[in-house]
């Protein structure tokens, strides 16, 4: 992941959190996609595999898209308060824009 582009995803993440439209952990994140209110997950670049594949796993159940980023677990938490690897988006606008960040 370029800088620029984790840059991008870093802004598009806090506007995203400003407006109230992300929920952070694991088992929160599962609940929102089971709810169906999830749209995209973002996973940490330091995430283990373990984490990663169940995420990628439960996005694949609940029609979900799973990003993974450079961005490490300390950096996330400091936007939270809390060191996180998962976070779930809760808005279709910002997923999609998570989504063609990451295809860029």
């Amino acid at each position: 992941m370029s800088s620029e582009k984790k840059q991008k995803t870093i802004n598009l993440l806090t506007i995203c959190i400003k407006a109230g439209k992300t929920v952070k952990g694991f088992d929160s994140v599962c609940e929102e996609l089971k709810k169906g209110k999830a749209y995209c997950v973002i996973c940490a670049g330091d995430a283990s595999e373990k984490t990663i594949k169940e995420v990628e796993f439960m996005c694949g159940k609940y029609n979900a898209r799973a990003v993974k980023t450079d961005i490490p677990k300390e950096v996330l938490g400091k936007f939270f308060g809390k060191q996180t690897a998962v976070i779930g988006i809760c808005d279709k606008g910002f997923a999609d824009g998570f989504i063609k960040l990451d295809n860029a």
